[in-house]
């Protein structure tokens, strides 16, 4: 049975759908997403390694069709596009959960600036993890203000973000796997990292839907990983 919340939830993306002229990834009339855009955004996994030594596991590079999607649900409040990527997403996400029974791993998204849900009405990477088929734990919260992340280099965003995270509760050992949708330097993965450690939480890993080409790129090449 729908919830009043729920109800509303999916009519606000049925209307979207229906309002949606064109493909988000190549601008093909009369549907959401084509067939060969579908195609485009299959995970394609590799392992990203954060500036702190956090494994993260990522689904695709955030450029082309990816982007643009990623884009329309961040920017322009698509959010039946979280469903395709959210099943990307969950590929992967499954996949590092089978390392240790899923009861015993809880999945937190790394937290949305305040501002950022005032202007959306909804968390990206929440969203995300519930079209992947999991359950999001907010644990983490921000605290103190700080700066768009959007070009700082890998320094100043590290330096940005230092602090700014703390967590509800004590983790009493628990493993957790931590969620976002786009990671650039690793620098927000690492606090966050940070803060679940602090209060006790065992950061196992760390699963993106999107990593930005240039930093995914040197990263590959440094860590000479790569999944399939």
């Amino acid at each position: 049975m729908f919830s009043l919340v729920s109800f509303h939830g999916v009519g606000a993306e049925l209307l979207a759908l229906l309002l949606a002229a064109t493909c988000a990834g190549c601008d093909e009339p009369e549907t959401m997403l084509c067939t060969s855009c579908r195609e485009a955004i299959r995970p394609a996994q590799r392992e990203w390694i954060s500036p702190g030594g956090l494994r993260v596991q990522v689904a695709m590079a955030f450029e082309s069709v990816a982007a643009r999607c990623i884009r329309r649900v961040k920017d322009d409040g698509e959010t039946m596009l979280a469903r395709p990527l959210g099943e990307s997403l969950g590929v992967v996400l499954r996949g590092v959960l089978a390392d240790s029974p899923r009861e015993s791993v809880i999945v937190v998204p790394v937290p949305t600036m305040r501002g950022a849900y005032r202007r959306r009405g909804y968390r990206v990477p929440d969203l995300l993890i519930r079209r992947a088929g999991a359950v999001p734990r907010r644990l983490l919260s921000t605290r103190g203000r700080r700066t768009d992340q959007r070009g700082l280099d890998v320094a100043d965003r590290a330096k940005n973000v230092r602090g700014t995270m703390h967590v509800r509760r004590a983790g009493h050992g628990r493993a957790v796997v931590l969620v976002d949708d786009v990671v650039t330097t690793g620098a927000t993965f690492d606090e966050a990292a940070r803060a679940l450690r602090d209060a006790g939480y065992d950061v196992v890993a760390a699963v993106a839907l999107a990593a930005t080409p240039r930093h995914s790129e040197r990263n590959a090449n440094a860590s000479g990983t790569r999944r399939k």
